[in-house]
């Protein structure tokens, strides 16, 4: 039986920062479960479903281990989407996790991280586990039960600390520092 390892996440290569006080490096989230998800803020797909879903997952898991990044990456209708015009898109929609603007690249509408990360448009989830590796890469729409899924797998991963306890060796507890928002299922 051949094991395959996830692929080490590319860094993303970012221009401008907005809703952190300081550019980010993907290397800065080792230990924590990265949700970025790339789009563009004049698609539909995104306004109607991504937006709120990462806000929640940003809102909800950061105190889990989760950190949730997005990433502007602008295809088309470059003129149209500024960081200006961003800012005032996430401030319209209440985004409140880090995003950053894709770097630009003459001669090609396709950005750097996008173009490095081969992703075929917006929106994109990329999931990337504790230890850097890429560990999903979904093109449209996510259904949250399946992000939820995915997201307590890998936060299961490896876990020895910081609230998360194996008890017994049969079931695994999930709950913020706090004491709320408990989860647990059969480990192993």
């Amino acid at each position: 039986m051949v094991s395959m390892e996830a692929p080490t996440a590319p860094e993303w290569q970012v221009d401008v920062w907005l809703n952190t006080p300081a550019p980010l490096e993907l290397s800065q989230f080792r230990g924590r479960v990265v949700l970025l998800h790339a789009f563009q803020m004049l698609c539909p797909g995104y306004v109607s479903h991504a937006v709120p879903q990462a806000e929640r997952v940003h809102r909800e898991y950061a105190e889990l281990g989760v950190s949730v990044v997005g990433l502007h990456t602008v295809f088309e209708h470059h003129a149209a989407m500024t960081p200006v015009a961003l800012e005032a898109f996430l401030h319209e929609y209440r985004v409140t996790h880090p995003v950053g603007a894709d770097v630009a690249v003459a001669g090609t509408p396709v950005p750097e991280t996008m173009n490095r990360c081969g992703m075929r448009g917006t929106p994109t989830l990329v999931l990337i586990d504790r230890a850097g590796k890429l560990r999903l890469h979904e093109f449209e729409r996510m259904d949250d039960l399946r992000l939820g899924m995915m997201l307590g797998r890998l936060l299961a991963e490896g876990l020895q600390a910081g609230g998360a306890t194996q008890e017994a060796g049969s079931r695994l507890v999930i709950s913020r520092s706090d004491g709320t928002g408990v989860s647990s299922w059969p480990a192993g």
